[in-house]
């Protein structure tokens, strides 16, 4: 494709940088486009440009705003890697196994495929490192809900809750981010050797 940026002479760049065949290519002639020039002239006097290279520039500067925001971003899991995930965001970044959940998860693989929102911990553009917490935003969600829940809470009110737990001595009750232990004396009129009989 060739490029008229201004110069003394066309920029060229290669076909495979739009990724389809001649006949399927996404512009046409006199569309503007965005390149980043890789070099000012080669053997034959032309410019050597980049697309791949500007929407990359263009992503990075993208992810570093909203990193610079601490704004969530969204990005597809492709792969189940060694310490924990690999994450499209426009480049690859890292999901630690540890800031995948608020709980550990033992199989990881369930992820891959998915889109999942994130907040960036760290970014290293020169290195091209971007480390990802979807623990973060569920961490945020929780505690919102947890000050939702506890400003609504009256004793003596009847509530719904996800049993979280259950220990010898009673079970532990998600009531909206807030965790209450229903103790085994309070579960049944009679008498329970464990709470899982009732629970």
């Amino acid at each position: 494709v060739l490029v008229d940026v201004g110069y003394k002479s066309e920029g060229a760049i290669p076909l495979q940088e739009f990724r389809v065949s001649r006949e399927n290519l996404p512009i046409k002639v006199g569309d503007s486009i965005e390149v980043f020039l890789e070099e000012a002239e080669n053997a034959e006097g032309h410019l050597i440009l980049s697309k791949e290279k500007a929407d990359k520039a263009k992503i990075w500067e993208e992810i570093t705003k909203i990193f610079d925001e601490d704004r969530e971003i969204e990005g597809l899991v492709t792969d189940k890697i060694k310490g924990g995930l690999a994450v499209d965001i426009g480049v690859r970044g890292f999901l630690p196994g540890s800031q995948v959940d608020l709980r550990p998860v033992r199989d990881l693989g369930q992820f891959v495929g998915q889109k999942i929102v994130m907040k960036i911990l760290k970014l290293n553009r020169q290195r091209g490192n971007v480390v990802l917490s979807r623990r973060a935003v569920l961490e945020k969600g929780r505690e919102e809900k947890r000050r939702e829940t506890l400003k609504n809470l009256v004793i003596g009110m009847r509530i719904k809750g996800v049993v979280k737990n259950i220990t010898e001595y009673g079970a532990f009750v998600d009531l909206g981010g807030v965790d209450g232990l229903l103790h085994i004396t309070d579960m049944s009129w009679g008498r329970i050797s464990h709470p899982s009989e009732v629970l």
